[in-house]
């Protein structure tokens, strides 16, 4: 199948036939998610920081790696241990710009070709605790210009980002 009629189908249809959406989103340009460049907020040659497109809620991070593995299983340990230390930052960032409560973190690299990322989910001090947020409906991705820059800044400053 050509690369044009592959993007008329799902990240799910796509996963289903062991296409992995995210290496067919970065070989072609953004041609499945379009331009994410409002929700990038850092990407180095190890791995992927951005806003969830449809978040289950506001804040919602996901951590993904440059290079196709299927899980954390294969990647290797430096890239994980990476993954986690970016993780354990992105968490207390989040909670402080966002004034969320937790950050909860999971990993669900589910389906025959999907590709190994971590999520950040943000639970506020209004939802009920538990396993339940990890399966919140989807929203829809809002920029909020200030909250995003301030994110980046934050990255750059204690990760020591050039």
């Amino acid at each position: 199948m050509k690369k044009e009629d592959l993007l008329k189908l799902s990240p799910g249809e796509l996963t289903d036939m062991g296409i992995c959406p995210t290496c067919l989103n970065r070989e072609t340009g953004g041609g499945l998610y379009g331009d994410v460049s409002d929700q990038l907020l850092y990407a180095d040659e190890d791995i992927e920081c951005i806003f969830v497109g449809n978040p289950r809620s506001e804040g919602h991070m996901c951590i993904s790696s440059i290079r196709h593995y299927h899980d954390m299983s294969e990647a290797p340990d430096a890239l994980n241990e990476k993954i986690v230390r970016f993780s354990r930052r992105f968490m207390v960032i989040l909670r402080e710009v966002f004034g969320c409560e937790r950050v909860y973190l999971c990993t669900m690299c589910d389906g025959p070709n999907n590709h190994y990322h971590v999520q950040l989910i943000p639970r506020y001090p209004h939802e009920k605790r538990g396993s339940g947020n990890f399966v919140k409906p989807r929203g829809e991705y809002v920029l909020d210009k200030d909250k995003l820059e301030t994110v980046r800044r934050r990255i750059r400053e204690e990760i020591l980002i050039p």
